[in-house]
């Protein structure tokens, strides 16, 4: 079975895999044991897709995602366990999505639909409600889009990934104090489109 390819465990049901945690399928993968591996693709396929479109690979999120687990695969005896390995896997996601932009001759394709849920169908009182928040999406998507990669990056790991600090310097390759320092610059340029957005509706 080749490895790193999502979706293939899901429909086996419960296994003996299911109860061990990461470093315990990795050190049986290291072993030999394959199925080990499709565990754990299982249970960071979504994770792993969520970041990439969030990146912005768009349409070739499930590509970059299936080049991702096999380049892990590849590389798992490079594995030190000093950080957990969701955010060394999220840590190739990045740089594949990376890899991908650099390849495309041009980026107005890129897209951050998985920026928020979508709108669940609703009558009634809650219609407005619910316009007016697919609104606040449409414009904090349209803003993520127009900031730099690198703080669109950051804010994609703290903010709509949930990364702690740490998770986002393995996942960025960066020092801490470049998360933070990138983290707050980011922000405050994102709100800035966000006010120019608002005052432009007015």
């Amino acid at each position: 079975m080749e490895p790193g390819r999502p979706g293939r465990c899901h429909e086996s049901g419960p296994t003996a895999e299911a109860a061990l945690d990461d470093d315990e399928l990795v050190t049986r993968v290291r072993a030999g044991d394959r199925e080990a591996y499709d565990a754990l693709v299982a249970r960071h396929t979504a994770s792993a897709y969520r970041t990439a479109v969030l990146l912005g690979a768009g349409p070739d999120a499930e590509d970059v995602v299936q080049e991702a687990f096999v380049k892990a695969y590849r590389k798992l005896s490079r594995y030190r366990a000093e950080a957990s390995f969701r955010s060394w896997l999220l840590a190739i996601v990045a740089n594949e999505t990376r890899n991908l932009h650099r390849a495309r001759t041009r980026r107005d394709g890129l897209t951050l639909r998985a920026a928020a849920e979508p709108v669940a169908a609703v009558t009634g009182d809650d219609g407005l409600d619910a316009v007016l928040a697919a609104e606040r999406r449409a414009a904090l998507v349209g803003a993520l889009r127009r900031l730099p990669v690198r703080d669109r990056e950051v804010i994609v790991c703290r903010y709509l990934l949930d990364l702690g600090e740490d998770e986002t310097v393995t996942v960025l390759g960066v020092a801490r104090g470049t998360v933070k320092s990138r983290t707050h610059r980011a922000l405050a340029k994102l709100r800035a489109l966000l006010d120019r957005e608002v005052a432009h509706r007015g």
